[in-house]
């Protein structure tokens, strides 16, 4: 992928990280640009909500059985969250880890 098309996306491949809202916004604006820089981060924010979204479903029903010790679990995708952000900004297309190659 040649630079220039890193740079034209760097802006929404950020943005897609940022809450489900953002990726919305990533998705309704690539839609017409289709910038391959920016589907790909498109591709890894929507791993990381399905992923938020499991996680949030599993300590409901642990919380329903009194099982509270696994509420630090609900960082993890915050913290995948971040990490997108810092390749997007570097221009990188790395998949995350643990989630980055799923669906492929």
């Amino acid at each position: 992928m040649d630079q220039k098309t890193i740079n034209e996306g760097k802006t929404m491949a950020m943005v897609s990280y940022l809450f489900v809202i953002g990726l919305i916004i990533a998705l309704i604006v690539n839609s017409n640009k289709k910038n391959a820089f920016v589907q790909f981060h498109i591709e890894q924010s929507i791993r990381v909500w399905i992923l938020s979204l499991i996680i949030s479903i599993v300590l409901f029903l642990f919380s329903l059985l009194g099982i509270g010790f696994l509420g630090l679990l609900r960082w993890v995708p915050f913290g995948f969250a971040i990490l997108g952000v810092i390749n997007a900004n570097s221009g990188k297309l790395e998949d995350l880890p643990l989630i980055g190659s799923i669906g492929k």
